[in-house]
């Protein structure tokens, strides 16, 4: 069955924050639509790690409002933004090194566990079958991503694309609705690159995931994007459908660097 792009479930209204005297955004509107892949584009320092800190209440803005699913989000914290459904990845991978592939991949269990830590730590009754149901949670993301063979392997062993898609599976192992992805492809080569937007379209297709992406590498975007906004020195210069954006004189003129 294919995938249908549902109503607005995400609203950006007027959001500006500054640090000091730096405005990293200023005055940013658009949505975000139910099962779509939405990416958010821009050259380097136009404000887009800033704006998914933003949704997911790492950063609080001096101005504008976020509004999820209907309710409008004051003070949000990650946590509760987790708890509400939205996972993240990050620039810089922020994994367990030490810990194998499996394990690392649990830790994004961690929301959906009810049993206290000490009924963890001796393994016992509730705690037990939690686990068991919880690692079977986690083999399904392991098969799902094709990395049986490095289940058990310390993730500081691994090569950087393998370490990206683990980091991919423990955002998937909460069984978010909504993904945001900071740079899932940077550092990776051609075969990677594949691999991972393969991926990013089957979580999006057979989970009906719902993905805010940033990425670097426009042929990328325009393949699996839905729609595309655009920033520039933390404004929007550019919002729509993929070819909509690479025909705007502004967004070629950001890239060319002729805007300033």
């Amino acid at each position: 069955m294919a995938r249908e792009i549902g109503d607005v479930i995400l609203k950006m209204e007027g959001i500006s924050l500054s640090f000091g005297g730096v405005k990293a955004l200023t005055n940013i509107s658009f949505d975000v639509r139910e099962h779509e892949i939405r990416s958010i584009i821009g050259p380097n320092g136009a404000g887009k790690s800033s704006m998914l800190n933003v949704i997911n209440g790492v950063y609080h803005p001096q101005e504008g409002q976020v509004t999820f699913r209907g309710e409008v989000r004051r003070d949000m914290e990650p946590h509760k933004a987790a708890k509400q459904g939205i996972a993240r990845t990050f620039q810089n991978i922020a994994l367990f090194k030490g810990m194998s592939v499996i394990d690392n991949i649990m830790t994004g269990r961690n929301l959906k566990m009810k049993c206290n830590v000490f009924h963890h730590a001796l393994h016992w009754g509730k705690a037990r079958a939690e686990e068991i149901e919880h690692r079977k949670k986690v083999e399904e993301v392991i098969d799902f991503l094709e990395i049986q063979n490095i289940r058990k392997t310390p993730v500081g062993r691994l090569p950087y694309g393998l370490q990206k898609r683990v980091e991919l599976g423990r955002a998937l192992a909460a069984e978010p609705s909504m993904m945001l992805l900071d740079e899932p492809m940077a550092g990776m080569n051609v075969e990677e690159k594949q691999d991972m937007c393969r991926f990013i379209l089957d979580v999006n297709d057979q989970f009906g995931t719902t993905i805010v992406l940033i990425e670097h590498d426009m042929g990328v975007v325009m393949d699996i994007s839905d729609r595309v906004v655009v920033l520039d020195y933390g404004k929007k210069i550019g919002d729509g459908e993929p070819d909509e954006v690479k025909n705007n004189p502004d967004v070629i003129a950001a890239y060319l660097g002729t805007s300033h």
